[in-house]
């Protein structure tokens, strides 16, 4: 059984709007909407069909496709320049520390500011594995596509990338941060304003939101406590960042709260170590496991494979170069499997 990463087509809708419908909330990049959906996916189908090495505000969507069946079973999202056409909001959680020489005492408080910081980065985001899949490394095949995507079009994506985690959201569906903070400002739930925010986007932030500083002290404990804390599903994906070379900065969502990892683009560690190199042969030995890709815009395929260096090239598990449909003298985009 194998599968790929590929562009994301018209026909593949369908898929996109059923596993949005697992998504369980807070996941603003796939909403269950299908008006939502079909507008990203003709947003991704007019940046694929750009040809030009050059930045603009696009949206690039890729599916994990079973290569046998055809069938959809995943999802990831690449946004190369944020914040150009709406503001990109973000709270930066700081602190103010006041004396005073009377009491002989200092005090340290937490503050949360919103923030418009993060303008002007590329980010991966929307990434979604279907249940049923969550075994095999597949979800690691569509986080790390991402950045062979990003390798082998880099002028078109900003130098300073981030991306956003899921928050904590409870049983209900609702958002402990939302409900403490935001919530009181904007007369509606977190599910309707998540569900709001991805269809018409962050304006209705700028209008309604606060723009002084939040003591946190002033929040309920739940809130305080869901700050810059992932969901208990994306705590693998926090991990996957951080082996990227991604850190978290004290940004956290203004939904959930959730925490907003941020990084140089060209450090990110699948970008500086993949390698481009032809394949001399294909054989069913392979060696080294490695997320292989190859292709340009809406050609762009991945999938996992063994490869083992011959002189300047490389020698393709056969698996592989039929999922990618790849032979002798074809040059491929390849990093280690971490």
């Amino acid at each position: 059984m194998s599968f790929r990463i590929r562009a994301a087509v018209e026909s593949d809708l369908q898929h996109l709007y059923e596993m949005a419908k697992l998504t369980g909330g807070g996941f603003t990049n796939l909403p269950p909407d299908r008006r939502a959906l079909a507008t990203k996916v003709e947003r991704s189908a007019t940046a694929f069909a750009r040809d030009e090495a050059t930045i603009a505000d696009e949206l690039f969507v890729l599916v994990l496709e079973h290569v046998e069946s055809g069938e959809v079973r995943g999802t990831c999202q690449l946004f190369t320049q944020v914040g150009q056409k709406h503001p990109f909001y973000s709270y930066r959680l700081g602190t103010l520390t006041q004396h005073s020489e009377h009491l002989k005492r200092t005090f340290r408080a937490e503050m949360l500011a919103l923030t418009t910081d993060l303008e002007g980065s590329c980010e991966v985001g929307g990434l979604f594995l279907h249940p049923g899949e969550r075994a095999g490394g597949l979800g690691l095949l569509l986080a790390r596509s991402r950045y062979l995507f990003i390798r082998a079009h880099r002028a078109r994506f900003a130098d300073r990338i981030l991306a956003e985690l899921r928050g904590v959201i409870d049983e209900a569906g609702g958002s402990p941060f939302w409900d403490g903070l935001a919530g009181r400002f904007f007369g509606m739930n977190f599910q309707d304003a998540d569900q709001f925010n991805a269809i018409n986007g962050h304006q209705f932030i700028a209008d309604l939101m606060p723009k002084h500083p939040i003591y946190t002290a002033m929040l309920t404990e739940t809130a305080r406590a869901a700050i810059g804390l992932p969901h208990p599903s994306g705590r693998a994906a926090m991990r996957m960042l951080e082996n990227e070379g991604f850190h978290y900065e004290n940004y956290v969502d203004i939904f959930d709260g959730g925490p907003t990892m941020t990084t140089r683009t060209d450090r990110v560690r699948s970008i500086a170590e993949a390698r481009e190199a032809p394949i001399v042969a294909i054989d069913a030995e392979g060696g080294t496991e490695a997320l292989v890709a190859t292709g340009r815009l809406a050609r762009f395929r991945c999938a996992f494979g063994k490869v083992r260096p011959v002189g300047d090239g490389i020698v393709l598990s056969a698996d592989c170069a039929a999922a990618l449909g790849v032979g002798e003298d074809d040059v491929v985009l390849h990093v280690p499997r971490l």
